[in-house]
């Protein structure tokens, strides 16, 4: 892509915060939606919860890149919670949609962030971009939050739903989490360990999202994650062969439901996404071990 003004929410994220490097290290100009007045003469102000924009800062930008949201793991799900993560992405999204929509130059692009909680459970069985939405909160809320995105698609802007996988970073992300309790020598696998989680690399994601800037011909739902989804189990074995710590304790799924109440579903699922609709060099992350060997030894139980 020739050097371009891209507008990012979520810039301070673990996602966003690297996509703001790469991209100001090719020369492309950066404008960073903050929820604050703006001050830096990179900000744009906005208010995801009262679906404000200036939009006046985004005038002359060739592409958005929206990837604002309330962690989902970030706190135990009370109600009131449950509600910050789905208002955080629904209102967020429809802000920005209505706002790129509204400018008499609209950006060429708008990249929507989504999730492959999409698909909830799926079991053995792999899905791709063409899989329907599985039931619960999650995928509820992966719904509601790409068909906010539709005053964009209305306004012919070409909109990619990046529905990201669990995302590999020594800091940050639903990796970071678990090194520490490794690195102290109590890791282990959670419930019964054979649940999928499709995965990505920091690096790739950030590759893939500008692949999907720059490629014309991509629109609507995309997978971003590796090719090869790997099991709980074997994100463990590899976690503490890399580490070189012992990985003898496993989490019981009651105790995980204690722990964590309902939030517990989000690590005990198991969801085997396929990228179809982008295989490029941004999906080809490793896998630590063979899916389908994983899978046998497994069987069928979830725990």
């Amino acid at each position: 892509m020739e050097t371009s003004r891209i507008a990012v929410t979520g810039a301070s994220g673990l996602i966003g915060a690297a996509l703001v490097r790469s991209l100001r290290a090719d020369g492309h100009e950066v404008v960073r939606l903050v929820r604050h007045a703006a001050g830096a003469g990179d900000e744009v102000e906005w208010d995801p919860l009262r679906q404000y924009v200036d939009v006046a800062g985004l005038v002359g930008c060739d592409a958005v890149v929206h990837l604002a949201g309330a962690g989902v793991g970030d706190r135990r799900w009370t109600q009131a919670y449950r509600k910050e993560i789905r208002d955080s992405r629904v209102l967020g999204t429809t802000a920005i949609a209505e706002a790129v929509a509204s400018l008499d130059t609209p950006p060429r692009v708008l990249i929507s962030g989504s999730a492959v909680g999409f698909y909830g459970d799926t079991g053995d069985r792999p899905v791709d971009e063409d899989a329907p939405p599985g039931d619960g909160f999650l995928p509820g809320v992966c719904v509601e939050w790409e068909e906010a995105a539709a005053p964009a698609q209305e306004a012919g802007i070409r909109t990619v739903l990046a529905r990201t996988g669990l995302v590999v970073a020594r800091h940050g992300g639903a990796w970071g989490r678990m090194f520490p309790l490794f690195r102290a020598g109590l890791g282990g696998r959670l419930g019964s360990g054979c649940q999928y989680w499709s995965f990505i690399a920091l690096h790739d994601e950030v590759a893939a999202l500008r692949h999907l800037l720059d490629t014309e011909s991509l629109s609507g739902p995309v997978n971003l994650t590796a090719p090869e989804p790997v099991t709980n189990r074997e994100v463990t074995q590899a976690m503490a062969r890399v580490l070189r710590r012992p990985a003898l304790f496993a989490v019981p799924t009651p105790a995980l439901r204690l722990a964590l109440g309902e939030m517990a579903s989000d690590v005990l699922t198991s969801q085997r996404a396929l990228p179809h609709a982008c295989w490029s060099r941004a999906s080809r992350s490793r896998s630590p071990g063979s899916t389908t060997r994983s899978a046998r030894h497994c069987g069928s139980g979830r725990g």
